[in-house]
């Protein structure tokens, strides 16, 4: 495994798709394990931290920024004693072939929600509050010579939000390539609808691809109504197998509450300002306009 004696597995998935949910089930299995923060984009996009957008391409991934990541993943295997490291940022749908030329041996769990319900949750975290627990988790993480920078763009994403006439932040989640220019010709509704496309699409061009069995794609809406069958199965595909029993407990918590709900808070202006842009990618994945 490329001189690493765990392995590597990248959770891929748009905002607001269940990566987090998805992300601690995994973590409850024996010797699994992930950073104690939600994200480590600050680490992926070490080195060409000034990239305009999150579309990083895979000749980015220099020998160089290689040790980097490959280090940063050896101390929380050591750290925590893990034979497997999960990792989910959700930045990296858009830059699948730049993460798997970083880690070549890694394997990888797309999952995938209802664009819809994702636009429904993600308008929410646009006009998110301050949260200083989750900030710190995350800063630590950080590398040195980059916090200049992050600071100056947070300083100036909490700015906008408090001079904004809607409340809204000036950029969330990840960014697409000429996000600040769709954010001015789209309603925010649209670009949320826009960067879930991108999000899925860019994973699954990437994935198209790579045709390997380091890949498996995991529906949302199955895994929250059968997450006993959907859990058993990906534990198996990173080789930690448990009965189905052993899923169920780890799934207890698991509920399908929120499928339907982010459609349901869109208005029908939003819904027919939405469609023509995402309905082929929405039926694609199955789902409905």
């Amino acid at each position: 495994m490329d001189d690493a004696d765990y392995q590597p597995v990248i959770i891929i998935g748009a905002p607001r798709s269940g990566t987090n949910m998805l992300r601690d089930i995994l973590c409850q299995l024996p010797g699994t394990g992930t950073w104690p923060c939600d994200e480590i984009n600050y680490i992926w996009r070490h080195k060409n931290v000034k990239f305009a957008s999150d579309e990083f391409t895979s000749d980015m991934a220099s020998p160089e920024l290689k040790r980097y990541i490959r280090r940063e993943f050896d101390i929380i295997a050591q750290k925590y004693e893990l034979d497997t490291v999960v990792e989910k940022t959700c930045a990296n749908s858009m830059r699948v072939g730049f993460v798997d030329r970083l880690l070549p041996e890694a394997k990888y769990i797309f999952i995938v929600r209802d664009g819809l319900d994702v636009v429904g949750s993600a308008l929410l975290r646009w006009e998110a509050k301050l949260d200083i627990p989750y900030l710190f988790k995350k800063a630590r993480y950080v590398p040195i010579s980059d916090l200049p920078y992050y600071a100056s763009r947070y300083l100036y994403n909490r700015a906008y939000r408090v001079f904004s006439k809607t409340g809204q932040l000036a950029f969330w989640g990840p960014q697409m390539e000429g996000i600040d220019q769709l954010l001015i010709r789209y309603s925010l509704p649209q670009v949320c609808a826009l960067q879930w496309q991108a999000c899925v699409n860019n994973a699954q061009r990437d994935f198209d691809q790579k045709k390997d069995s380091r890949y498996m794609m995991l529906n949302y809406e199955s895994l929250v109504s059968q997450p006993d069958v959907n859990i058993e199965r990906v534990a198996r595909f990173i080789n930690k197998p448990i009965t189905l029993d052993e899923s169920r407990k780890l799934t207890e918590s698991v509920s399908s509450r929120s499928v339907g709900k982010g459609r349901a808070s869109l208005s029908r202006t939003d819904l027919n300002s939405i469609l023509p842009l995402i309905e082929g990618t929405l039926e694609r994945y199955g789902y409905k306009g």
